[in-house]
């Protein structure tokens, strides 16, 4: 698929100027002016020559998609409209097609946008470089160690949410196709005084809060924390929140990098732990407490974190103790221990605390080098890329803004130098005479700042190492007496007579006049800052660590390797890192991106443009586009240049034939453009004044116009051409289409009106014909009607001797016939419902059909019966049954009766299979269970009843206790003879057994259920069903039952109840039992 069309070239639809070295006029407010214009139409990025300027939208553009990659992909850097990808494709296409190791300078102040700049340049060139598993994990973690470094390395300012706390450098290295190997990361002066005290309104670094805010509880209890901010006196409260920003989230992020760097899962959490370590530390408090020397010492108000610190880290809590009481000097082969008061106890745990931390940063980067630098030694290209602090100026200089002032005061001078150089080169290579160019030379800032003999830093070191009381006064005279007469160099108590009475510079400072403007310096903690000290007690405790990680951060404390020599200051080893770092830019060559902020709240669509000509100024944009104007403003290539500008030359318009360089010789002589205003190069046009192109541009422009006119001319007239022989075919087709039309319509006028007239003829003609036919079967109709009249006289003559005798006989018979047939059509329409139980029937009509009418009324009954019947179940066939039998067993013989219709007969009343209470007893019968229900059994000697429960099988009758579920008596059914009840509305039945068989041996049972007709039902069936004979039911309100040896009368009376309507039975004497029915 083709690449999507985008702008041809930096000049099309220009907001602005999109290159401010064809700026015109050149000054500060045009500069200031073009930046804002560009930025109010979201156009955040532009040119200095080859220099990008990156103003911060402080939002999200839809500028860095991967459609964007491809569009800048492989094109040529002024092709398209400025951009960061197209700043780092130059600089990724001159390192893998020319071979040339690249370095990206990326600077500017807090929060303009650095490290944001940098992920963007290395994004870009992970996207445009190879593929493949190896490569792509080797673009993984090098994409990966950024969130680590800004965990442990950034942190939230009054001007930046992350801002980058150190400086960082890292070198890329690629093989001889483009594809990254691996890299190796540089860091410079980590702010490691933020550790124990933060600014107001700004926070520690990251990796804090996220600790305590995404760590789970498990973890924070291994580590000994609470997720509470405010128990820790390190962090600040007023900021512990950010607006926007999820610490939990980042801090799972930041694990997750870890392990794509290649961070084990113990190396991780020894890291927390030394951040657990470093937060603990800060809550250790001190009290003083007098000596009997008469010597102040201090003590430990708390040791519970004290002793927490100790198990994080396996350090004996005693060490640790004395650390931070005493201080041992060693000097030759002598030692002496002095006490430590509060204040030097407080600089102690800060100093340990602010090493720790600053340590374990340096070890993280040495481990991420580890992980990410490239597994062969094969030759490599590097592309480097520098994030590092941008000019500082607050309203209070300390050491660490002297030091970063100072090293991009060194990055100032190389990107003179490597600018001027690279013009000059450029002019040699295309053979264009190189002119000397005026500049501000910063060497002389530079050398105040870094001589080995009498600069500022090196002064520094020799008051740090002075014999005697050292003061930062003592540092500030030593200033003012070498200093005093450099014209760069300020102070109101120098020799120098001028500033004895400048009121802006107090007496404990001294002012610099950098290249982007004058800075104050407060001297006041430079001396300790450059000392950076450690007790030796400190360091030697912390060796004794069993925690491997933190004894690896403390060499110097092993007691065998004890060195006496102080260790270097903070400033030299920082003025040895920029030398470094100096010495590898200039092997390689340069790119740079300038950041800038456009204001100071941090929001959107906002430009204050007194913040942005202040960053100017220090950034030294108006010097670099001057010195890149100082020869000539624009070069192009010829052939860009040929396709640009062609059309406004008769002979290269619209095609040229010749060399590139031959048409625009021609196309400049043409155009009379002065001699002196461009020069040719061996492959470039040189363009010495902005006004010239513009000049250029604007004829171009007119031109464009002149071209689009005259292109809709010739479209215009072609479109009215073609448009005018369209209507003369239309034209010619509708006037055949209409000729065509009008004959088809006369064709069928005269068709219709043939039509009409054959259809009069015709009609005529068959009218004819019709009255003739009508007259002839009149005729024969007559001649007929006369016969029929005759040959009817003629037979009734002769029918009518017979007709008399029968006609009473067939008159009766047919309307017999017709009666009967109206009858059954009539009740064919008065049919009853098919319900059984509706005995409606329609009345008979006439009394002869009464036995007809009620035959009918028989079969139809039969006939809906039987479909009634059809649609039950087997189950239900089987109720019915029982119902039919229970209906002529007590059908008005049981006064109970008829409320046990309604009520369906369900046998098993009693759940033995579900309820667990009845596993014995289910486990005990085998057979089917057809009844199962609890009945009152009652007792033979006094009338009163026991609950039992009453099981009815195929062959047996059982009874069994209904708490236990044991089985108390088993009947089999042939022993049974008869059931006797009374006839009265009472559940009592009494079972008669056989005499002489075994379960007759106690008597018959005599019974009370709520459900007697089922029972007795069920019973009656089961025995029928069985033995083949039918069980005797006798209903009668006396009847005799066997108890044992006697027989007993049972007797049913009226009678009142105490208890309501629940018949009571009474044993009367030994002959009579008496049951009372309500």
């Amino acid at each position: 698929m083709a690449k999507k069309e985008v702008k041809s070239s930096l000049l099309d639809n220009m907001i602005g100027v999109g290159d401010t070295v064809l700026l015109e006029p050149l000054n500060e407010e045009t500069f200031i002016d073009n930046l804002k214009k560009r930025f109010d139409h979201n156009e955040i990025y532009t040119y200095i020559g080859s220099v990008v300027i990156s103003v911060n939208p402080y939002r999200s553009l839809p500028i860095y998609s991967p459609e964007k990659v491809e569009d800048y992909r492989n094109r040529n850097f002024y092709e398209l409209s400025p951009h960061i990808f197209a700043l780092s494709d130059e600089a990724y296409r001159s390192l893998r097609d020319q071979d040339k190791d690249q370095c990206i300078l990326i600077t500017g102040e807090s929060g303009a946008g650095k490290t944001e700049a940098s992920k963007l340049v290395m994004s870009y060139v992970a996207a445009v470089c190879g593929k493949g598993a190896e490569v792509n994990q080797v673009k993984e973690q090098l994409l990966q160690s950024t969130p680590v470094l800004e965990a442990f390395g950034n942190a939230k300012t009054v001007r930046n949410d992350n801002s980058s706390r150190f400086g960082k450098y890292m070198d890329i290295e690629f093989d001889f196709k483009g594809d990254p190997l691996g890299g190796v990361i540089s860091n410079y002066l980590l702010e490691k005084s933020r550790v124990v005290k933060q600014p107001r309104g700004e926070r520690n670094f990251h990796v804090f809060y996220q600790l305590l805010s995404g760590a789970s509880e498990e973890l924070l209890h291994k580590l000994k924390l609470e997720r509470d901010f405010s128990r820790y006196n390190y962090l600040s409260l007023d900021s512990a929140k950010v607006n926007g920003v999820d610490d939990a989230a980042n801090f799972r992020t930041v694990r997750n990098a870890m392990q794509i760097v290649g961070f084990s899962d113990p190396e991780a959490e020894s890291v927390l732990e030394v951040v657990a370590a470093v937060l603990k530390l800060g809550n250790i408090e001190f009290k003083p407490e007098s000596r009997m020397n008469g010597l102040d010492e201090s003590k430990i108000k708390d040791k519970n974190e004290l002793k927490e610190i100790c198990e994080l880290t396996s350090i004996d809590q005693v060490v640790l103790e004395r650390a931070f009481s005493f201080r041992t000097v060693e000097a030759k082969q002598e030692k002496v221990s002095t006490t430590l008061n509060v204040a030097q106890a407080y600089y102690a745990r800060d100093a340990l605390a602010k090493n720790l931390y600053s340590r374990l940063f340096s070890w993280l980067v040495n481990r991420i080098n580890e992980s990410i630098k490239a597994q062969t030694k094969v030759r490599k290209k590097v592309m480097g890329v520098l994030d590092i602090y941008g000019f500082e100026i607050f309203e209070d200089n300390s050491f660490e803004q002297f030091i970063i002032n100072y090293c991009n005061e060194k990055l100032q001078q190389i990107f003179i130098e490597l600018t001027l150089k690279e013009e000059q080169e450029e002019y040699i290579r295309e053979d264009i005479e190189w002119t000397h160019i005026d500049y501000f030379n910063n060497a002389i800032i530079c050398d105040l700042i870094e001589n080995n003999t009498n600069g500022i830093l090196a002064m520094l070191d020799e008051e740090c190492l002075r014999p005697g009381t050292v003061t930062d006064e003592t540092f500030l005279e030593k200033l003012n007496q070498v200093c005093a007469t450099h014209q760069h160099f300020e102070s109101r108590m120098s020799k120098c007579s001028r500033f004895l009475n400048d009121t802006t510079l107090p007496h404990s400072c001294f002012r610099i006049q950098h290249y982007a403007g004058k800075v104050l310096y407060q001297v006041e903690g430079f001396v300790d800052k450059n000392n950076d000290l450690l007790y030796r007690d400190l360091s030697q405790a912390m060796w004794k660590a069993g925690h491997a990680l933190i004894k690896s951060l403390f060499p110097e404390g092993n007691p065998a390797k004890v060195n006496l020599k102080r260790p270097p200051t903070a400033g030299s080893q920082f003025k040895a890192s920029v030398a470094t770092l100096m010495k590898n830019l200039q092997t390689k060559n340069p790119n740079y991106i300038r950041c800038i902020k456009p204001n100071d709240k941090k929001a959107a669509h906002i430009f204050s443009e007194s913040l942005v000509c202040h960053q100017i100024r220090y950034l030294g944009l108006l010097e670099n586009v001057r010195v890149r104007r100082a020869g000539y403003a624009f070069r192009q290539a010829y052939e860009p240049c040929l396709e640009r500008y062609k059309m406004l030359c008769k002979q290269t318009w619209p095609h040229w034939k010749g060399p590139a360089r031959s048409g625009v010789e021609v196309l400049f002589n043409e155009l009379e453009i002065p001699v002196e205003e461009y020069s040719f190069g061996r492959s470039k046009i040189f363009i010495r004044n902005p006004r010239t192109l513009f000049q250029l541009e604007d004829l171009r422009k007119q031109r464009l116009e002149d071209l689009a006119t005259l292109i809709q001319k010739i479209y215009r007239g072609w479109k009215c051409r073609t448009h005018f022989l369209l209507m003369k075919r239309s034209q010619v087709v509708i006037a055949a289409w209409y000729r065509r039309y009008a004959q088809q319509k006369r064709y069928q006028q005269i068709k219709s009106s043939a039509l009409v007239i054959q259809s009069y003829i015709r009609g005529w003609k068959a009218r004819k014909i019709l009255r003739e036919l009508k007259h002839q079967k009149r005729c024969k109709e007559a001649a007929t009607t006369i016969a029929a009249y005759w040959h009817g006289t003629q037979v009734r003559r002769e029918y009518r001797k017979f007709f008399r005798a029968n006609a009473g006989k067939k008159i009766y018979e047919f309307t017999l016939q017709r009666i009967v047939q109206k009858y059954l059509l009539e009740m064919k329409n008065k049919m009853p419902s098919l319900s059984p139980i509706d005995k409606n029937w329609p009345s008979r009509p006439y009394l002869f059909l009464d036995s007809t009418h009620k035959e009918l009324k028989r079969i139809f009954h039969l006939w809906r019966c039987k479909k009634y019947r059809d649609q039950f179940t087997d189950q239900q066939k089987l109720i019915y049954e029982e119902k039919l039998e229970a209906s002529e067993l007590f059908k008005d013989k049981k006064a109970l009766y008829p409320s046990s219709v309604g009520q369906p007969f369900q046998g098993a009343y009693l759940e033995i299979n579900k309820n667990p209470k009845y596993k014995k007893l289910k486990d005990a019968i085998e057979e089917k269970i057809i009844i199962a229900e609890v009945v009152n059994k009652i007792n033979r000697a006094n009338g009163k009843s026991t609950s039992r429960i009453f099981l009815l099988t195929n062959n047996n009758l059982l009874l069994a206790d209904q708490k236990s579920g044991q089985i108390k008596s088993e009947v089999p059914l042939v022993d049974v003879t008869k059931v006797s009840m009374s006839s009265q509305n009472d559940g009592f039945f009494a079972v008669h057994l056989k005499e002489g068989s075994e379960a007759a041996s106690k008597g018959d049972f005599l019974f009370s259920s709520d459900h007697l007709i089922e029972m007795a039902t069920k019973l009656y069936r089961t025995t029928l069903s069985q033995t083949k004979q039918k069980l005797n039911i006798e209903i009668s309100d006396e009847f005799l039952v066997q108890f044992r040896q006697d027989k007993v009368c049972v007797k049913f009376i009226q009678g009142n109840q105490k208890n309501g309507s629940v018949p009571t039975c009474k044993r009367k004497n030994n002959r009579l039992l008496e049951v009372a029915v309500p």
